[in-house]
């Protein structure tokens, strides 16, 4: 595999992986004014991956189809939410903030099962960038490298509070430093291992990479709109939320046009 695959498959990892050694130098934990923050800057980035990186070179790509151009996207972005609205009534998992776990019922535990919600959120994540890599390597769509580190960098700065989010909590309910760390830690391998996989069905995902880019954003789209956003927005002082997705946003489409 060349390093450049390499490299994209792993800097979203090391993002979660930094954010879960916030358990390190962090004695309180999160105050639920920063949490709120970083689920929204996680939104707002994703949001944006998805824009930018993801529908947009789908339409992009589809451009032959003239007035019908915008139906791969379409597709794929439907497909996308159909298949993580069906992880989420599969896979057993909780939310840092809930008392009631979702999916099929099972015996694992509470801290398992933490670890499972944002393993759930980092499928199409993983995804993502692994459907830009196997673009890359194809040659289609007029991928760039550039544009795909820059996705994988962006997924990566999201990942940071994410790993923070779930190391910090489960330290504050008396688990040791570093076994918060690593379930934190472990909580982002789904992403290399998605990308890596979708990476080795590169050609066969090659005559329907458009749908495939907006799958991805279809199914990390669901994830904002579904568990996000709402999560940012209870309570009171909502509106930190607000600016930190607007933060997460602006950042992301930035990094997107100026090295995309």
């Amino acid at each position: 595999m060349e390093p450049w695959i390499v490299l994209g498959i792993v800097i979203p990892f090391i993002g979660t992986t930094l954010g879960a050694a916030c358990v390190y130098g962090m004695k309180n934990g999160l105050s639920p004014l920063v949490h709120k923050a970083l689920v929204g800057f996680a939104s707002g980035v994703m949001v944006a991956a998805s824009v930018w990186s993801l529908l947009i070179p789908a339409m992009n790509q589809s451009a032959d189809l003239g007035r019908l151009a915008f139906a791969p996207a379409v597709v794929g972005l439907l497909l996308g939410m159909a298949f993580l609205l069906l992880l989420d009534h599969l896979v057993p998992h909780l939310h840092a903030d809930c008392e009631e776990p979702e999916g099929l019922r099972c015996a694992l535990g509470r801290s398992t099962m933490m670890v499972l919600a944002v393993t759930l959120h980092n499928v199409p994540e993983g995804m993502a960038v692994g459907v830009m890599l196997a673009g890359l390597y194809t040659g289609e769509g007029a991928i760039t490298l550039a544009g795909a580190l820059t996705l994988a960098l962006g997924i990566a700065i999201q990942n940071f509070p994410e790993g923070a989010i779930i190391s910090m909590p489960l330290r504050a309910q008396g688990m040791t430093k570093h076994r918060a760390f690593v379930y934190g830690a472990l909580s982002g391998v789904v992403e290399p291992i998605a990308a890596a996989v979708t990476v080795l069905f590169a050609p066969m995902l090659a005559p329907v990479l458009p749908i495939m880019l907006s799958f991805a954003a279809g199914a990390m789209l669901y994830v904002v709109v579904e568990e996000l956003i709402p999560e940012s927005a209870a309570g009171s002082h909502s509106n930190i939320g607000t600016i930190g997705f607007a933060l997460g946003f602006a950042l992301m489409m930035m990094l997107d046009v100026a090295l995309g």
